[in-house]
């Protein structure tokens, strides 16, 4: 396949969410003033840029997990005509990133500090994939390794900085603002991202795979997972052995005596408890912001993430 089609299939099939955040964000933090025809096109530009990593990033992960399907259909790599030849699409979709930005951003006073952050946040997202691929690798010689101190970290970069910071980032040097003023604000970001993760976590699991779009395989993959966290945390000495014993193996068979040990230690209430506690300690940090477009774009963040527990 070409280059086009290559694009067609991998970035715009998805929700979007990460693209229009940014248009989003920036539209409330220049709230009363009317959007010329090229603030709103820069901000949409800025919206694909970020579609486009996430793009990159999906087609990368799903060779490295081995994964089937990708928003309702076989990921990339799986197409026989693309093979492990989608690791250089990855590459190439990163590189486009780069050239874009410097085609419409070029001269404008933010441009370098846009440049560094999207290098700062690809960083930090291929440090969470490492540090995944080397937990997973732990967790398959003593599954104890899987707490949720580990659990953090992993989703701090992996998932945190590029979801849920970058597009508020992108915007508010957009919009002139200097992000070291904001610091706050990421960090509320960052939990943002955990609890999306979670949720995540929870319906790969759980979820109806025609509604995700895709085969969860966590359990199968030795996911260091919020789950399995939880459960090692909760489990008895015999619940604890069937899980050594079965956690990590692709067999129908192991997958649902995990998922039975999940059930016995009611994780499905767990989850919906922290859900909760999360929602409520984020409204907090939220109310706890001065700055009044800044909290509407917070609470716009939100409202989209807590969606998807109900």
């Amino acid at each position: 396949m070409g280059e086009a089609e290559m694009l067609d299939y991998n970035v715009p099939r998805g929700k979007l969410n990460r693209g229009l955040a940014i248009v989003e964000t920036y539209r409330l933090l220049k709230e009363g003033d009317e959007l010329s025809e090229e603030e709103i096109f820069l901000a949409c530009v800025l919206g694909w840029c970020n579609e486009w990593l996430q793009a990159c990033l999906l087609i990368l992960d799903d060779i490295m997990d081995n994964s089937h399907t990708r928003r309702g259909q076989l990921c990339w790599y799986k197409l026989p005509e693309v093979g492990l030849h989608a690791i250089n699409d990855g590459v190439l979709i990163k590189c486009h990133i780069h050239r874009i930005i410097k085609r419409y951003f070029r001269g404008k006073p933010f441009y370098e500090n846009l440049m560094e952050l999207c290098d700062e946040v690809g960083l930090q997202t291929s440090l969470g994939q490492m540090l995944d691929l080397i937990v997973t690798h732990e967790g398959e010689k003593d599954l104890s390794n899987y707490t949720m101190a580990v659990y953090r970290r992993i989703v701090q970069y992996k998932t945190s900085y590029y979801s849920f910071y970058l597009p508020v980032a992108c915007a508010l040097l957009l919009a002139g603002e200097n992000l070291d003023d904001f610091i706050d604000v990421k960090n509320i970001l960052v939990e943002m991202g955990i609890y999306f993760q979670v949720q995540d976590d929870y319906l790969d699991c759980f979820g109806d795979p025609k509604v995700m779009g895709k085969i969860g395989t966590d359990i199968e993959d030795y996911k260091c997972s919020w789950l399995v966290v939880q459960a090692l945390e909760r489990a008895n000495d015999n619940q604890r052995r069937v899980l050594y014993e079965n956690y990590g193996k692709s067999d129908s068979v192991s997958v649902a005596k995990v998922k039975n040990i999940y059930e016995e230690l009611n994780l499905q209430d767990v989850f919906f408890k922290y859900g909760l506690a999360s929602y409520e300690h984020l409204i907090s940090s939220i109310e706890a912001q001065p700055n009044a477009a800044v909290r509407e774009v917070l609470e716009w963040f939100l409202r989209k993430i807590h969606c998807r527990q109900k």
